[in-house]
């Protein structure tokens, strides 16, 4: 069965992208140890805050792009075994563009 979830309003379902686990020194840190990432992928996007006057303000997110947002930011969910979250757009801290390029610097 497949799940169609549309968030309301200004709100955002995102997944947590996780981070490549590396070992140094040959501790191996549990999963239950780790902290979660602060990274994810737009999943789906509401409409948009709707203001008193009835204007609709568009989001500045669209689906699949990758964003920042804070430690504890958002409502934890699962939905089919699989973990989402559910925040605001006014909790996003940055969208993340090119993190490829971004990552060699220039010379």
């Amino acid at each position: 069965m497949s799940v169609n979830i549309t968030p309301l309003h200004d709100r955002v379902l995102v997944r947590r992208l996780e981070e490549k686990e590396s070992v140094k020194g040959g501790i191996i840190i549990p999963d239950t140890a780790k902290e979660k990432p602060q990274e994810g992928e737009v999943i789906a996007v509401g409409a948009g805050k709707l203001t008193d006057q009835g204007v609709r303000i568009q989001m500045d997110v669209k689906v699949g792009d990758r964003i920042l947002f804070g430690k504890y930011s958002g409502s934890d969910i699962k939905i089919e075994d699989e973990e989402y979250m559910i925040l605001k757009e006014d909790e996003i801290l940055a969208k993340i563009s090119g993190a490829t390029k971004a990552a060699g610097g220039k010379k």
